[in-house]
């Protein structure tokens, strides 16, 4: 069925329409979907003149200040929390509870399976071997790695787990190697291995084995958008695979399971700190360049990979330092540099509230802070701190100084023929990804309703919401050739510290409060700026002209438009972005940015309610389509759809190797619940038309 005139009159203009329907392709039941190349022509934003097309950014600060408030009550309460341990008992119940609470953002664990390990060649030194492992951490999911035995000691030995940060080698690359060797001379035996996405364990490669979404960061961020959509995490499977080489360093003979210890830089640091915090087998750490706190990387607007980024962390009270909390009175040292972005003085401060937990527990003398005189990475002076930690805490050796290395070249230390897993044709992140939807798919089954309803609230971790928004008016902006020839615009404040801009385009001037006695009001939600948009969305002029007798609004959502972010080197679509730094700090609140966005949006409906509109026409482009659609399922008010370049499904995303969707417009979870064709064939009822659906490959 094509819904061609939404109950509305439409008929000044309904020719266009009827061209529209005429090249209409059919999609769910009840819906129409429109192609691209039926848009209507209009006036371009690109043909006006410069001083119109900049579009209005008034607060720039207020996403950042937002964040900073919510984060910051939540850290301050932590450490009142902290401040208030007074006994023994009080720090070791502390302990119990931050256990608890690291366990519910990286658990369940899934079943430990056979590790099917395999040495696939030795290098011979003068006073160590080193054997190159490859090992299952799932089925037929391989971690490739270098072990480092001493020679000529007596059996067993301590034994270290080497974490990597991002250097394109991984355990390769000289810090890293320069650490394990270092060692190794000493007398320990070393596990170092190379991290998901990095050294030999690239997850999405082209035929001849070169990386399509790059290595380390990129392809990080990029895999963690996907299994993000099925309530998988890459910080817990990082951590995962840290757990299964402290199960393959311990079925080994020469190692002793009474000295087991962990270190890493950077993302090794991560994966290090987060270690701490979930294996009980360790008995010594000394994570480099990382634990600051997430509040200072947030004041310093300093992103985070998406597996330093632990879901519901921050809502639940955690912070960097209660990793480390996690095993006390355990050994531990905090490593940093003095010239790091890493700040310093957030690693001084984490180190210090450690220390008054471990002097509750009578063991100040377990933790201890070095901080090197350099920039970020494991340097000479940091690797040296690392190895008189752990001397003194297992007393093999009383060297104070770092030995004498010679390093290997990087193709000597592969594990596979070429460099990479990928060729022999593993399961990859992308593999599990696929196939955790698929099986989603059939438990979920089709909700709708109010099922749907509670599942997008719950989903969303959408709040009540009470009474009505407080708004603003401003001045009046005009000369920017929007469809009407007036413009009021409402500043509306859709929750404490959030004041988003509503404008309200109308034929005669509007100075004051938005007049009552029209019924129906149509609201744009803008992809990117709604003053921009306004301006060149010819389905959206020729929707306005249509309709005379109906208000007409257009809206940003948080975090575009008027309130698009500065912070982060004023960047807002890079992989390390603004627009991605604020979506993975909700991820760690437990609140996705969706529905953040989504609850805005309803906020201003109840608005729109309270100024005297009855009902609700709905339109939306691109990104904005998401929270559209939510809203439009929720909202009784809500009577008419259209969705420009709405993405087809989640599930588009997450079984496609190819996606181009932020981590903004994705919602964790929520394929265990539902999908957005189920809130389509919902919204057939509200006669949804779409106009060019896009998949995973986004605008």
């Amino acid at each position: 069925m094509i819904y061609l005139d939404f109950e509305f009159n439409m008929m000044n203009n309904r020719r266009n329409f009827i061209k529209l329907a005429g090249m209409a392709g059919l999609g769910f039941t009840g819906v129409n979907v429109l192609p691209a190349q039926a848009e209507i022509t209009g006036t371009e934003s690109n043909s006006l003149p410069e001083e119109v097309l900049k579009p209005f950014n008034r607060s720039p600060r207020m996403m950042q200040d937002h964040f900073e408030k919510k984060i910051g009550a939540l850290q301050g309460n932590s450490a009142r929390i902290r401040a208030s341990l007074n006994t023994k008992q009080d720090a070791e119940n502390y302990i119990l509870d931050v256990q608890s609470k690291i366990a519910q953002c990286f658990g369940p664990w899934p079943d430990k399976t056979p590790l099917n390990a395999r040495i696939t060649g030795i290098i011979e030194r003068d006073t160590y071997k080193i054997e190159k492992i490859i090992f299952d951490s799932r089925p037929g999911f391989p971690v490739t790695a270098n072990l480092y035995v001493p020679k000529g000691r007596s059996f067993p030995l301590p034994g270290v787990i080497g974490t990597c940060g991002h250097g394109d080698p991984a355990k390769a690359t000289p810090i890293y190697q320069s650490f394990a060797q270092g060692l190794a001379r000493q007398g320990y035996v070393v596990l170092i291995f190379d991290p998901i996405g990095q050294g030999e364990r690239v997850q999405l490669l082209s035929k001849d084995l070169k990386p399509l979404h790059g290595i380390g960061v990129p392809e990080h961020n990029y895999t963690g958008k996907q299994m993000m959509l099925n309530g998988e995490y890459l910080s817990s499977w990082f951590t995962w695979d840290c757990i299964r080489s402290v199960d393959y360093l311990l079925s080994r003979p020469e190692v002793d399971p009474k000295h087991i210890g962990v270190t890493g830089n950077s993302g090794g640091g991560t994966q290090a700190t987060w270690l701490c915090g979930v294996e009980p087998r360790l008995t010594m750490a000394a994570p480099s360049c990382f634990v600051v706190g997430f509040e200072t990387n947030l004041k310093n607007e300093l992103p985070a990979d998406i597996e330093q980024c632990p879901p519901g962390a921050i809502s639940l009270g955690l912070d960097h330092l209660d990793f480390i909390a996690a095993m006390a009175p355990k050994p531990v040292i905090l490593l940093s540099q003095e010239k790091d972005f890493f700040d310093v003085r957030g690693a001084r401060n984490s180190f210090n509230e450690l220390k008054k937990l471990y002097k509750l527990l009578g063991a100040e003398d377990k933790i201890q802070f070095f901080a090197g005189p350099e920039y970020h990475g494991f340097s000479k002076h940091n690797r040296e701190a690392m190895y008189s930690w752990f001397n003194k805490t297992t007393g093999i050796s009383d060297a104070k100084s770092e030995p004498e290395l010679k390093l290997e070249d990087i193709e000597l230390l592969w594990c596979t023929p070429h460099g990479q897993v990928g060729e022999a044709g593993p399961r990859t992140l992308a593999t599990f990804t696929k196939e955790t939807s698929q099986e989603l798919k059939v438990k979920r089954g089709s909700p709708k309703g109010d099922s749907l309803k509670k599942l997008i609230v719950s989903t969303l971790k959408l709040p009540t919401r009470v009474g009505t928004p407080d708004y603003r008016i401003l001045r009046t902006d005009s000369g920017r050739l929007y469809p009407k020839k007036h413009v009021t615009t409402y500043a509306v404040e859709t929750e404490s510290g959030i004041a988003l801009p509503v404008y309200r385009l109308s034929d005669t001037e509007l100075i004051s409060r938005p007049t009552a006695g029209i019924r129906r009001a149509i609201l744009y939600v803008s992809h990117l700026s709604a003053d921009h948009e306004l301006r060149g969305e010819s389905f959206l002029k020729d929707l306005i002209l249509s309709e005379p007798n109906s208000a007409v609004y257009a809206f940003d959502v948080r975090g575009i438009g008027e309130s698009r972010p500065n912070t982060c080197a004023d960047d807002f679509f890079g992989a390390y972005g603004n627009d991605y730094f604020y979506a993975a700090h909700s991820i760690m609140l437990n609140y996705p940015y969706t529905g953040q966005k989504t609850f805005d949006l309803l906020r201003i409906i109840d608005w729109l309610i309270s100024c005297g509109h009855e009902e609700i026409y709905l339109a939306a482009k691109g990104w904005g389509t998401i929270p559209a659609t939510f809203a439009a399922v929720l909202s009784e008010q809500v009577k008419h759809v259209i969705l420009k370049n709405a993405l087809s499904s989640f599930t588009t995303i997450a079984e496609n190797t190819e996606f181009n969707w932020p981590l903004s417009t994705l919602v964790p979870g929520v394929l265990k619940h539902f999908d957005l064709p189920d809130c389509y064939r919902d919204l057939a009822l509200k006669k949804l038309i779409q106009l060019d659906p896009l998949g995973a490959e986004g605008l």
